[in-house]
C-alpha cells in the first residue's frame, strides 16, 4: 500500500493538525495489512479530499462532524471529535448549541446521550 499520494499527505497534514499528532502517529503505529487500508482510506478521502476543501472553516466541518456522530450514535468518535472542534476553535455554547439541535432533527434521546457525553468530553479538558 502507498501512503505517498499527494492527497494522503495533505490528509495526514490536516489530520494532524486537527486531531492531534500523538492520537494519529499512535493510530498509524498499529497500521497493519488489515488495518492499514482503512487508515489510508481515512486518511486520503475525509481529510485528505473532504476536510482540505475549501468552503467551510474547520470549526464548521467539527460542528457539522459531531452533529452526524451524535444522530449515529457513535460515542467513541463523537468524544474524539468534540475534542477536535474545540482543538479547532470551537466554543464550548457552539458545541452546546449543535448538539441541542439534534433534538428536533434526531429525537431527545440522541441530543440527551451527546450534551451528557460532550460535557463530561469538556469538563475533564478543562481539569487538564
Amino acid at each position: 500500500m502507498s501512503n505517498e499520494s499527494e492527497r494522503y499527505k495533505k490528509g495526514l497534514s490536516i489530520r494532524k493538525e486537527v486531531v492531534g499528532e500523538e492520537k494519529v502517529s499512535g493510530w498509524l503505529s498499529e497500521d497493519d495489512d488489515f488495518i492499514g487500508p482503512l487508515e489510508q482510506v481515512i486518511t486520503e478521502v475525509a481529510w485528505g479530499t473532504i476536510w482540505s476543501r475549501p468552503g467551510l472553516t474547520r470549526q464548521t466541518r467539527s460542528l457539522l462532524t459531531i452533529v452526524l456522530l451524535a444522530a449515529q450514535n457513535r460515542p467513541e468518535e463523537l468524544e474524539a471529535h468534540i475534542c477536535n472542534a474545540v482543538r479547532n476553535g470551537c466554543s464550548r455554547e457552539e458545541i452546546r448549541e449543535a448538539l441541542l439541535h439534534t433534538a428536533a432533527y434526531c429525537g431527545v434521546p440522541t441530543a440527551r446521550s451527546a450534551v451528557r457525553l460532550a460535557a463530561k468530553v469538556l469538563a475533564s479538558r478543562e481539569t487538564e
